[in-house]
């Protein structure tokens, strides 16, 4: 009695495990491109999100990173539509900052938003290193000078010295030309 009923326990776990098994693993060479695909949208959307979170200063969007282990295709699709979604929003949000208009006078009467001109300022909004260090550091760590930032992130970094309580006073002279001073 005990024999069949642990054969049957056991023809019942080798059927659960083939389903499983069936399920977990892509059938095909399409299906296995399509998985990694997806995984690499899902870390570019990710990226996308967390560095423009960081740069704007708003807290970075947990994950739990289930999509790279769950067998289900439909999952991971619809995780990369989040992520999608999330780093469509961010790019949004991102590209309007509060001050944009004020920042592009004061870069009119700076200079090219790549200026590297050798006087000790780089970029559009002309921001020395100190200044890069204390509003942009992971940038100036990651990308170099702010003459290698894009206009968006020079913004950006100035919007955070203005919201520091440093307002438009450390472009002293253009800010003046441009009446916001």
């Amino acid at each position: 009695m005990f024999k069949r009923q642990l054969t049957a326990a056991l023809i019942c776990a080798i059927g659960v495990l083939t389903f499983v098994k069936s399920q977990a693993a892509p059938a095909t060479r399409a299906q296995f491109r399509e998985v990694r695909l997806l995984v690499e949208r899902i870390g570019a959307y990710r990226r996308v999100t967390w560095h423009w979170e960081r740069v704007i200063g708003v807290p970075r969007t947990p994950t739990a990173n289930t999509a790279s282990r769950s067998p289900d295709l439909a999952y991971r699709r619809w995780v990369m539509r989040l992520w999608q979604q999330r780093a469509s929003r961010i790019l949004r949000l991102a590209s309007a900052p509060p001050h944009r208009s004020s920042w592009s006078c004061i870069h009119r009467y700076e200079g090219g938003w790549h200026a590297n001109t050798g006087n000790g300022y780089y970029g559009g909004l002309q921001m020395d290193l100190t200044f890069q260090r204390r509003y942009g550091a992971f940038l100036l760590r990651s990308k170099g000078t702010a003459d290698r930032w894009s206009p968006l992130e020079q913004m950006w970094v100035a919007e955070h010295a203005h919201r520091s309580g440093r307002g438009f006073y450390p472009w002293p002279n253009t800010a003046r030309f441009c009446g916001l001073i």
